[in-house]
C-alpha cells in the first residue's frame, strides 16, 4: 500500500512558561540576618522549526496536532535559579511555509539550514534577592514566571523543485523523470497512477545539475477542485521552469492543441503568475506516430506562434531525450533561483483589558502588578528597544492601569514591580 502523501496540517505550539521566582532568607549559624537569597525560575522553553531533508511529506503531523515545550524549574533558596526548560524541536520538509493559521500570514519559509524559534519561551521569575534595598531589608515576594507563546499554524510544503513537469493524467510525465533521474515513480497505463509529487535530480552534465518535479495530472477544472491535480499545483510555484508535456499520439482520441491550452488555463485560474513562467513544450509519444504527423506538426506551428520552444520525445524509448535536458539545463541558467517567501504576517495588536482583570497589591514599599494580559503583553515586548517601551507605556495607560493605580494610592517615586519589570512610577 503506498504511503498516503501530506502537504498541508495545522497544528498548535507551546512554548515553556518561565518557573517561579523563589521567596528565601539566608540561614546559616552564627549569620542572624543572612538576607533574602530566593533564586530566579529557570527560563521556559522554545518550540525550534528545523529542515529535515530526509522527510518529504508532513505525514507526522496528520495525527498529532499539539507540540509543548518544557517549562522552566522555580527557583529555590541560596540563590539557586530554577532549571531552564526543555525546548521542543519540530522537524519539517524543506520547502515548508509556516503560516498564521486565523490570517494566513507568512511566518517563516523553511527553504534554508537555520533553525526558526517559532515560540519564544517565557522568562523566569525574579526571586526575592532582586527586591532587597536598604529600606527593603526583608522583601517577602517573588515574581511568578511568564508564559511562552502560543500558536496555531498551518504547515504547507511547496516543493524545492527546479523544473516542474506539468500535464494530463497518463502523457509520460513519470516515465520522463525515471529515465532522467534515479527516481522509480509507479508508472502503468491508466490515469492518476501519480498519487503525489515525486522529485528526482538530473545531472545535466559536469557541474550542472537540477531538481525535477513530477506533478500528479492535472485535469480540466483542477482550479476549482476536480481530480487530483488541484490538490499539488501549489508545488509548481516555486518551480522556475515548466516542462508541459502532451501527447501527441493521439493514443487516447485527444486533440493535443486542445490539452495544451486547458493545462494552460487551469495553471492561470490557480496562480496568473504561472501563465508567465518560462516553459517548453514537450511532444510525447512520438514513437506512436507511424507515419503520420499531422497532429505533431500542428501542435509544434501553434505553441512556436506563441513564442514557446518546441520538443519531440519518446519518453520510452529515450528518442530526444538527452536534446531536452541540455536545453532545460541552459535556459535554467538564465533564471533567477527557486523563489524563497518572504515573512508578511503581522501580530495582532494586543486585546485591550479591563483594570479590573488586573491585580494590584502591595508589599512593603512595592506595588505589585500581575495578571494573564500584563503577563502576555509584556513576554512580546523588547524593552531594550525605546520604541518598544513607549508602546508597552501607552498599552498600560490605554488600559486604565494607571488609574485605578492612583486610585488606590501610588504616588510619584513609588516603586511598581511588574514580573521581571521594576520601575519608578510617574504619572
Amino acid at each position: 500500500m503506498a504511503t498516503s502523501f501530506v502537504d498541508k496540517a495545522t497544528i498548535k505550539v507551546i512554548a515553556g512558561k518561565g518557573g517561579d521566582g523563589a521567596v528565601a532568607f539566608h540561614r546559616e549559624k552564627y549569620i542572624a540576618a543572612g538576607g533574602p537569597d530566593g533564586g530566579d525560575g529557570g527560563r521556559g522553553g522554545d518550540i525550534v522549526v528545523v529542515v529535515d531533508d530526509h522527510m518529504s511529506t508532513l505525514m507526522d503531523f496528520r495525527y498529532k496536532r499539539k507540540y509543548a515545550a518544557g517549562n522552566g524549574g522555580d527557583g529555590q533558596g541560596r540563590r539557586c535559579s530554577g532549571r531552564d526548560g526543555e525546548s521542543l524541536t519540530i522537524r519539517v520538509p524543506r520547502g515548508t511555509l509556516i503560516r498564521d493559521r486565523e490570517t494566513g500570514g507568512i511566518i517563516k519559509d523553511m527553504s534554508g539550514d537555520e533553525p526558526f524559534v517559532l515560540a519564544k519561551g517565557g522568562r523566569g521569575g525574579w526571586g526575592n534577592k532582586h527586591f532587597a534595598t536598604p529600606t527593603r531589608q526583608t522583601p517577602r515576594f517573588a515574581k511568578p514566571g511568564l508564559p511562552g507563546e502560543s500558536r496555531e499554524v498551518t504547515l504547507e510544503l511547496k516543493l524545492l523543485a527546479d523544473v516542474g513537469l506539468v500535464g494530463f493524467p497518463n502523457v509520460g510525465k513519470s516515465t520522463l523523470l525515471s529515465v532522467v533521474s534515479k527516481a522509480h515513480p509507479k508508472i502503468a497505463n491508466y490515469h492518476f497512477t501519480t498519487l503525489y509529487p515525486n522529485l528526482g535530480m538530473v545531472y545535466a552534465g559536469e557541474g550542472s545539475s537540477f531538481v525535477m518535479a513530477d506533478i500528479p495530472g492535472i485535469i480540466e477544472g483542477a482550479s476549482d477542485g476536480a481530480g487530483l491535480g488541484h490538490d499539488f499545483l501549489r508545488h509548481i510555484d516555486r518551480c522556475r521552469l515548466l516542462l508541459h508535456i502532451v501527447d501527441v499520439s493521439g493514443s487516447e482520441g485527444r486533440d493535443p492543441i486542445e490539452d495544451f491550452n486547458a493545462i494552460n488555463d487551469e495553471l492561470c485560474k490557480y496562480n496568473a503568475d504561472l501563465a508567465s513562467r518560462p516553459q517548453i513544450v514537450v511532444g510525447n509519444k512520438c514513437d506512436l506516430l507511424g507515419g503520420n504527423r499531422q497532429k505533431i506538426d500542428e501542435l509544434k506551428d501553434y505553441v512556436t506562434g506563441l513564442g514557446y520552444e518546441f520538443f519531440e520525445l519518446s519518453a520510452v524509448t529515450h528518442q530526444g531525450v538527452r536534446p531536452l535536458i541540455e536545453r532545460t539545463a541552459a535556459r535554467l541558467a538564465e533564471l533567477p533561483p527557486v523563489a524563497v517567501y518572504e515573512a508578511d504576517y503581522v501580530p495582532p495588536e494586543p486585546e485591550k483589558c479591563s483594570p479590573d482583570d488586573i491585580s494590584i497589591t502591595k508589599s512593603d514599599d512595592v506595588w505589585i502588578v500581575e495578571g494573564d494580559w500584563l503577563a502576555k503583553i509584556m513576554s512580546s515586548v523588547n524593552f531594550d528597544d525605546y520604541e518598544s517601551r513607549m508602546y508597552f507605556d501607552r498599552v498600560l495607560r490605554e488600559s486604565g492601569l494607571f488609574d485605578k493605580m492612583e486610585a488606590l494610592g501610588v504616588k510619584d517615586g513609588d516603586t511598581v514591580s511588574l514580573y521581571d519589570l521594576e520601575f519608578e512610577y510617574k504619572s
